[in-house]
């Protein structure tokens, strides 16, 4: 579907930081939810599920297999323990992450809030546990080697963000690995899922290293706009032993 290809386009802006180019240097700013032309109010986390839950199928079809983030998966399980634990914190249909976690075997497990998300998930890897839950709200009572939230944790706002390093905390097993993915610089930006519009926002860095420090962990990598890997922008930490 030609919009999901649209969407695809608009994140590598946001993740170029595009977003933050003089012509939409106030797409960046706090306060008020980010207006699109039409007047209407860009989708926060409390309903981003919804775009990916009726999309699902043109998202899993067109969403990029060629694992660009290799270097990085590479870099947390070069440092666990075969058949390690992993949660893949808003883990899509499972492509191309969880399905080269799962091929590598390690105990994977994938949280996504659309029902049809997991649902090609458990058709795909039946052996692997997949939940449908809220990550903001994510009480697993277990704790796991390496938490990957890639291309997930950025559709939260500023204060859902702040929010999830407590969860983080309580979700990593001593000595565990945190990868995640954000913006190049503190702000918001606009995607397009399928024709809509779809919120992104990030913190500054330094704010993130302090909100890494108070959950115990301390950075092992930070690379800003990695041109290897779409314009992203990762961010990988380790909590103390």
């Amino acid at each position: 579907m030609a919009g999901t290809r649209q969407r695809c386009a608009l994140e590598a802006n946001y993740q170029t930081g595009n977003a933050g180019t003089k012509e939409n240097q106030d797409n960046w700013g706090g306060g008020e939810p980010l207006l699109p032309a039409d007047g209407c109010r860009i989708a926060r986390m409390t309903d981003v599920w919804r775009f990916y839950e009726r999309f699902a199928g043109e998202f899993d079809r067109d969403r990029g297999k060629s694992l660009m983030e290799l270097p990085y998966l590479d870099a947390v399980t070069s440092r666990l323990k075969p058949g390690a634990a992993i949660l893949d914190l808003g883990c899509g249909t499972g492509e191309p992450i969880a399905r080269h976690l799962v091929e590598s075997g390690y105990d994977v497990t994938g949280v996504d809030a659309a029902p049809a998300m997991t649902a090609i998930c458990r058709r795909r890897f039946p052996d692997s546990t997949w939940i449908e839950a809220d990550m903001r709200a994510l009480a697993l009572d277990r704790r796991f080697a390496a938490i990957i939230a890639w291309d997930s944790f950025f559709h939260l706002d500023h204060d859902e963000q702040r929010a999830m390093f407590p969860i983080f905390q309580r979700h990593i097993a001593p000595g565990g690995l945190l990868l995640f993915t954000s913006g190049p610089g503190a702000g918001e930006a606009i995607g397009n899922l399928c024709g809509e519009d779809l919120f992104h926002a990030s913190l500054d860095p330094d704010e993130y290293r302090s909100l890494l420090a108070q959950a115990d962990f301390h950075v092992l990598l930070h690379k800003v706009e990695d041109p290897d890997c779409g314009g992203h922008t990762v961010w990988l930490a380790q909590v103390d032993g």
